[in-house]
């Protein structure tokens, strides 16, 4: 044990298989977190819910600042280099997560499934990690892609905003950013959303604010109109019940919230401390479980067997039910904690790609473009079937 004092959101999960090894943890609320918890210590692990900044930080003694996320909007950056504070994100860990969200997302939402194999393009806004991946998998499966991203140059299948926003399923994968030239900050407002087909399908699994969310629920509110699956929300966690209303799958943010992409995370973060303070690396299979048996037993058409497998491993419409029974019913004042809640307590969630799946006869490209673990059928009890 190295002896430090490490403090740690009680939401982050491996957080003891990971970090018991360099010292001593306590657990805190991360949105409640206060600057009289971090006296005496060395190392901080939030989420997005806690804002890093001179506030929080300024009586510490904190050497090291990781958060298991991507987005980094809660992080004073330039307060730790001026402080020299040791800082490390888990961008990328879940993304996966969130390709496959967005792809249960398309499967459970009608037929836009079969649009995309027979030929109708999928436009995606933004080609990080979470973009990148869902065009890699689209292709992949055989679907055409339109990708735009005016930060990055050479992006394959480079489309403008508008083509992408006629497209009829468009997936939102920008950074939050105000920054000129291209900010992404309602990027979609009333005169963009106007340019999204009726009966097309609008997915956002980035950022709240990358729509403006009331010029949202306008278009919406109008018939005949597009279809659309929100997992974030201006003004979270006090989201806009009418807009939960009007949407035709919402979920609280989870759309990164598989044990996989969260163990991913906390991995990350213990790997960077280990550099910074030159220790021991944690092991790569630290606190991760075996996953069970996916089966798929009569799948019928390819196209119904894509959609069990993306839907086999995740079923959104579980989490959109959950969603709508914890805010709806909820009194004005109870939405934030409802929808917290839900954050704070959800289920735990494999992700497909690594998962073992019994599931014979599968064209060879869903293997290669969802990378699950084909197994014999010995394998598959019926038990370990989900």
């Amino acid at each position: 044990m190295s002896g430090l004092r490490i403090v740690a959101d009680a939401n982050m999960r491996g957080v003891e298989e990971v970090f018991a090894r360099y010292g001593d943890i306590d657990f805190v609320e991360g949105r409640a977190l206060r600057p009289s918890q971090l006296a005496d210590t060395d190392v901080l692990l939030v989420r997005s819910v806690t804002v890093v900044d001179s506030a929080l930080l300024g009586d510490s003694g904190v050497r090291f600042v990781g958060t298991a996320t991507s987005g980094l909007e809660h992080i004073d950056r330039a307060y730790l280099d001026e402080h020299g504070i040791r800082f490390a994100h888990a961008r990328g860990a879940n993304a996966n997560s969130v390709v496959e969200y967005a792809l249960a997302a398309i499967a459970a939402s009608g037929d836009y499934l079969e649009r995309l194999l027979a030929g109708a393009p999928l436009g995606i806004v933004g080609h990080g990690h979470v973009g990148a991946g869902l065009a890699r998998c689209a292709r992949a499966l055989g679907i055409v892609t339109r990708v735009c991203d005016p930060w990055q140059e050479a992006v394959p299948d480079a489309a403008s905003l508008e083509q992408v926003l006629g497209c009829e399923v468009i997936c939102l994968h920008p950074e939050l950013t105000r920054r000129a030239p291209w900010p992404s900050y309602h990027l979609l407002g009333a005169e963009r959303l106007a340019l999204v087909p009726d009966g097309a399908l609008l997915i956002n699994a980035s950022r709240g604010a990358v729509v403006d969310n009331a010029a949202l629920l306008a278009r919406l509110a109008r018939s005949p109109r597009p279809r659309c699956v929100l997992d974030v929300w201006e003004h979270e966690p006090w989201i806009s019940r009418e807009l939960l209303g009007e949407v035709q799958l919402g979920s609280a943010h989870i759309a990164g919230y598989s044990l996989d992409a969260k163990l991913a995370a906390t991995r990350l973060l213990g790997v960077a401390l280990a550099e910074a303070f030159d220790l021991e690396a944690p092991p790569a299979d630290a606190g991760v479980p075996p996953a069970a048996v996916l089966a798929l037993e009569s799948p019928g058409s390819d196209t119904e067997a894509l959609r069990q497998l993306l839907l086999g491993r995740y079923d959104i419409v579980a989490d959109d039910r959950a969603l709508r029974g914890a805010v709806l019913g909820a009194a004005r004042d109870d939405v934030g904690p409802a929808f917290d809640g839900l954050r704070r307590h959800y289920p735990e969630r494999r992700e497909l790609r690594g998962s073992p799946v019994y599931a014979p006869g599968l064209p060879d490209r869903f293997q290669r473009a969802l990378g699950y673990r084909p197994v014999e059928r010995e394998w598959a009890r019926p038990d370990e079937a989900s």
